[in-house]
């Protein structure tokens, strides 16, 4: 095979896929998750909500698969769920022996077992598994157009908030002493990783939200240490790990939130493992510290 071939073969492979409607509305799907999981991603890293972030979309799940059951919009579910696993994890938290953390986890891993049961039950229609694993080539337009109000939500939002975020995230005292609440502002960004996981749950499923939300901005912290660039890093890393997970999962035959999924860890993971050895031999160029002894 000539060069000339090879490059023609790689560039169709490239090409080729982005030829269907279905690949092209999953394809603007995965700029919809780019933009709200890259963005919205950095604050949650920053702030140090990447529990919430993993946890949440577990709570919310009963009541997406409930909403999903009944014909509601999910948006209902989402919300219902939200306020049962609220509901409860204040009840949890008063038996003595449970700390807070504890309280939470147990509810949140009791609601993503509940859920799981009602959408992979026999009796439950095939569709509403969707919820828990995705399906992004099984969007409408009209899903896409929801995706793309519900991003329009969050950054609209997160400009909005963006002073309010700055000043909570990197000086909490120093926002209480301007008369900013700190705790209204964690809520509400904890309600846009709500609606965040609206728009990736059935694109990506429940499984794969984390992932979104998370490790493109983990990545992006990596590489560096101011807010703005990290956002921008944030959101390209997000974009190109969706773009290879489609094309992954179009060329072999994977699940698409899988792949997606496996894509953003993977670059996080490889980038990771590029800072520690770059930290190691700078360590060892610079060579043992000196302890002063007066």
């Amino acid at each position: 095979m000539t060069d000339a071939v090879l490059v023609a073969s790689v560039l169709d492979g490239l090409i080729d896929p982005w030829r269907s409607g279905i690949m092209q509305r999953a394809l603007l799907e995965v700029v919809l998750l780019g933009a709200t999981g890259g963005l919205l991603g950095c604050w949650i890293v920053w702030g140090g909500l990447s529990y919430s972030a993993e946890a949440l979309p577990h709570a919310m799940f009963p009541g997406l698969v409930g909403a999903a059951l009944l014909g509601l919009p999910l948006v209902l579910g989402g919300a219902v769920g939200l306020l049962v696993a609220a509901l409860l994890i204040a009840a949890v938290a008063r038996v003595p022996s449970l700390d807070r953390d504890t309280s939470i986890s147990v509810v949140f891993t009791s609601m993503f077992g509940l859920g799981t049961l009602m959408a992979l039950s026999p009796d439950t229609p095939t569709g509403v598994s969707e919820l828990l694993f995705g399906d992004v080539l099984g969007l409408t337009n009209g899903d896409v157009a929801v995706a793309a109000a519900l991003t329009a939500v969050v950054l609209l939002a997160l400009r909005l908030l963006h002073p309010r975020l700055l000043a909570t995230t990197f000086d909490r005292d120093g926002a209480r002493s301007a008369g900013l609440r700190p705790g209204v502002t964690d809520v509400a960004l904890i309600v846009l990783i709500a609606v965040a996981t609206l728009v990736c749950v059935q694109a990506l499923g429940n499984l794969f939200v984390a992932a979104t939300l998370v490790a493109p901005a983990a990545t992006a912290r990596l590489l560096g240490r101011r807010l703005g660039p990290s956002m921008a890093l944030a959101v390209g890393i997000a974009l190109l790990s969706g773009v290879g997970g489609l094309l992954l999962s179009y060329h072999a035959g994977t699940a698409t939130g899988a792949s997606i999924a496996g894509v953003t860890v993977a670059v996080y993971l490889v980038v990771a493992a590029a800072a520690g050895v770059r930290g190691t031999l700078t360590g060892r160029a610079r060579g043992p510290r000196r302890t002063r002894t007066g």
